[in-house]
């Protein structure tokens, strides 16, 4: 089961990568320095969508995480 369950996880790894590139964030360099963004928006449409799929996704990549450890 090693195998399989580390080949499952590399494979959710890369969706969550893509998931987290694709989310677009407002914030620039400015945000690093110090400078705050006082404007509060909220996520609406496809961005919302994709927020809650990479949270859905991240529980799974821990919960494979988990496993992994379990069966080695």
């Amino acid at each position: 089961m090693g195998p399989y369950l580390n080949v499952i996880e590399i494979l959710v790894t890369i969706l969550l990568i893509t998931l987290i590139l694709l989310q677009s964030r407002s914030a620039g360099l400015g945000s690093v320095f110090g400078q705050a963004n006082t404007i509060a928006r909220t996520r609406r449409g496809a961005e919302r969508v994709i927020f809650q799929i990479t949270i859905a996704v991240t529980v799974i990549f821990c919960v494979l995480s988990l496993l992994s450890v379990r069966f080695a």
